[in-house]
């Protein structure tokens, strides 16, 4: 390359000032939207009765505890690092509404990194705890190498196939299947014992974001569907791929514990995360039949999410929660 070639500029011209403008009705940029509008900050919310109820809480709840944020943290940060490479790719292909979108998505989920720090912070827990990571064989499977393995294909290879890879690693695997599972959990595990108020304010605040973020990566999958159905082949056979080591994360997990600890039992557990992953899969399939012209303004990704939050509002509630998500 040429000293001449160095100075050439890269960009020719620029989307936002194109004829027509944005496309506002677009699900990117409703998602985009709804983030403004629901946009919360870590460093406000108080732990103080957590750490009180940290300190009342039996040596072996502490340690199952420990482990699930361990678990729950890591993933935050992996993701926060790995999603770039989606952002780059939707550039190169001019989509900047999906590009916006996800420049918010990223924010977010250093975001979620932030506020799982402050709440290890606030309970006292500053040791080293990547050993209870490193140490889940399902766990490095899907977060120390298919996710950034699968992200980082798409700086130099970003055909619609790798693009279908990656979003179903990143939200159907890792937000779908581990991360909106475990946090419902989670919240009616501390529902039911009546802990952690400031935690369970902070997961309302994180599911609501990945929601968002879940809508985008099933519209996404099924915009890539619809443009060609042998996408739907990349999608059920990257989910056959890494099911198992999910699920397998999550039984390494809590193998260590009574089966009545967490309050749900880890067949209540899978049945809702595979019942979860089988209603979003449909979703995607469902836009084989759907022309692509209709996905422009599509929905179907955005009201099953919205469906799924209210029937886990309704499980909370029954529980004893009094929601704080909206």
């Amino acid at each position: 390359m040429t000293e001449q070639d160095l100075r050439q500029p890269r960009r020719k011209d620029l989307s936002a000032l194109a004829s027509g403008g944005l496309d506002w009705e677009s699900l990117p940029l409703r998602l985009f939207r709804k983030g403004h509008a629901k946009a919360w900050d870590p460093a406000t919310l108080d732990f103080s009765q957590d750490a009180e109820d940290w300190r009342r809480l039996p040596e072996v709840s502490r340690e199952a505890f420990t482990g699930l944020c361990a678990m729950f943290l890591a993933g935050e940060e992996a993701v926060t690092h790995d999603l770039q490479p989606f952002m780059a790719a939707m550039s190169a292909e001019g989509r900047l509404a999906d590009e916006m979108y996800l420049t918010q998505f990223c924010y977010e989920e250093a975001k979620h990194t932030e506020v799982f720090r402050r709440w290890l912070d606030a309970v006292g827990l500053h040791d080293d705890l990547n050993g209870l990571v490193a140490d889940n064989p399902g766990y490095r499977r899907i977060f120390f190498e298919a996710l950034p393995e699968s992200l980082d294909r798409l700086r130099h290879d970003p055909t619609p196939a790798n693009q279908v890879r990656a979003s179903v690693t990143y939200n159907h695997i890792v937000e779908g299947t581990l991360a909106l599972t475990g946090y419902f959990a989670w919240t009616r595990i501390c529902t039911e014992l009546d802990i952690f108020p400031g935690m369970r304010l902070m997961i309302a605040r994180i599911r609501d974001d990945e929601r968002r973020h879940m809508a985008w990566g099933t519209y996404t999958c099924r915009r890539l569907v619809a443009a060609d159905p042998e996408n739907w082949g990349v999608v059920t056979g990257r989910m056959r791929e890494l099911l198992p080591h999910a699920i397998r994360q999550i039984q390494h997990a809590t193998r260590d514990y009574p089966p009545d600890l967490f309050g749900m039992v880890m067949r209540d557990l899978l049945a809702y995360a595979t019942e979860c992953a089988g209603r979003r899969l449909h979703a995607i399939e469902s836009a084989l039949t759907d022309g692509s012209q209709e996905l422009r303004v599509d929905t179907v990704s955005e009201d099953l999410e919205e469906e799924i939050a209210d029937e886990e509002r309704t499980a909370l509630a029954a529980a004893g929660d009094r929601p704080t998500d909206g």
